[in-house]
């Protein structure tokens, strides 16, 4: 992924009104990014623990999306796995994900969910520059390269049924 400036990522966002955008907590640490390993630009808000944000490009240009999700449930322990690239987390590790579709859809509250890794740093483990705590990565007979188009490939299609 290109690196992208707070003006790129701000102006970005498909899916929020562009005062939202001009509000929401962009990271800080853009310039120390690893932009080589990142398929997409994924942070947490850290003043709204029920947010978080996805930025990519998209048929040549960048596209952000704000996305929701609730907060960890208490109780049995069990294990999950990403939509996007296939990494298993324990509790709490992986969480529903939904984004208001763009447009007028989206304004009259349809959304879109996808389960992902909740630090949304899926790029990272694919690589393997990230490792689960205590979560697993499928042993797989994929290549590095054929990985990562399966992991752009599923966000592309999360990414297309925003916009339909």
């Amino acid at each position: 992924m290109k690196p992208l400036t707070e003006q790129d990522i701000r102006a970005s966002f498909i899916n929020c009104s562009k005062g939202e955008a001009k509000r929401l907590a962009v990271p800080r640490d853009l310039g120390e990014r690893p932009w080589e390993d990142l398929d997409f630009l994924g942070w947490r808000d850290p003043g709204a623990p029920d947010r978080s944000y996805l930025v990519t490009e998209r048929d040549g240009r960048t596209v952000g999306v704000t996305l929701r999700f609730p907060p960890p449930q208490r109780g049995f322990l069990h294990r999950s796995l990403c939509s996007l690239c296939l990494t298993g987390h324990p509790r709490g590790g992986v969480a529903l994900m939904t984004a208001r579709k763009a447009g007028a859809a989206g304004r009259e509250g349809n959304s879109i969910g996808l389960y992902m890794c909740a630090d949304l740093a899926c790029s990272l483990y694919v690589r393997g520059k990230k490792v689960p705590e205590n979560g697993t990565r499928l042993d797989e007979s994929l290549t590095l390269d054929e990985q990562i188009a399966r992991t752009t490939g599923n966000l592309t299609a999360f990414l297309d049924k925003l916009f339909a």
